[in-house]
């Protein structure tokens, strides 16, 4: 680990003139994809302002017909709020598939996206739900947020707040997890929303994805055999030693049916 200089910010406004003043700065939320990195030596900062103090960052609530989650909330918090499991209980279930415990406890969902890890799990709840992502400067819609491997719309110093997630329908999660990790190799999450069914993929490529195929046989039938004929092309998607692109593909299909 490089040398940095540790800020603990006191309040957003706090954290974001700490940021400024850095030459170099990172936010760090529950730390459980920047503390690695730092003990790889794979990032540099000069500073790291630690936004973990933070408790107007934490908390869920439902408003306006959405489940509104702070950034700083752990996956635990989710994975076990009743509010979260009456009204969107995909999402819960989601949260409780997330790494082991001591990893849900000090994740954030703030942090994942904002990470935006090729193989994350709120990616797609995100993009499936329609969600809105709130940040200390403005709200982005989940189809513009995603936009690459490791990389959001987020600009320089901006500050993820909270997330706002319709309510649907229905909607349901399952993934094929990697035996060590937990992440998963393919991850679908489906939505029937009020504009319609959105599926999200994660895990397959180097970001979050929608098939608009699925979604299009969904809105005629919303039933696992309206999409059991669409394939999708392993054109691009990830291969590694756990799974190739062709193995991947078909993953695609089978969690999402």
């Amino acid at each position: 680990m490089y040398d940095f200089q540790y800020q603990s910010a006191s309040s957003l406004a706090d954290a974001k003139g700490k940021m400024g003043a850095a030459e170099d700065g990172r936010y760090l939320a529950g730390g459980m994809t920047l503390i690695p990195v730092l003990k790889q030596r794979l990032d540099k900062p000069t500073d790291v302002v630690d936004l973990g103090g933070l408790g107007e960052l934490r908390g869920i609530a439902e408003e306006n017909g959405a489940i509104v989650i702070k950034a700083l909330t752990v996956h635990h918090d989710v994975n076990t709020s009743d509010l979260v499991k009456e009204k969107i209980p995909a999402l819960a279930e989601l949260a409780g598939t997330v790494g082991d415990p001591m990893v849900r406890n000090r994740g954030t969902l703030g942090g994942s996206l904002a990470n935006n890890d090729p193989a994350a799990s709120y990616p797609s709840a995100v993009l499936a739900l329609n969600a809105t992502i709130h940040t200390d400067q403005r709200t982005i819609a989940a189809d513009d947020f995603f936009l690459a491997m490791f990389e959001t719309a987020l600009g320089d110093g901006e500050i993820i707040t909270q997330v706002s997630f319709p309510i649907p329908e229905t909607a349901g999660y399952r993934h094929f997890p990697n035996p060590a990790s937990r992440y998963p190799i393919v991850g679908a999450f489906v939505a029937k929303t009020g504009d319609g069914p959105r599926v999200a993929i994660t895990g397959a490529g180097g970001t979050v994805f929608r098939i608009e195929e699925m979604e299009a046989a969904l809105a005629k039938n919303y039933a696992p055999d309206a999409i059991a004929g669409i394939t999708y092309p392993d054109k691009d998607l990830n291969a590694d030693i756990h799974a190739s692109a062709e193995y991947r593909a078909h993953l695609i299909g089978a969690m999402a049916k």
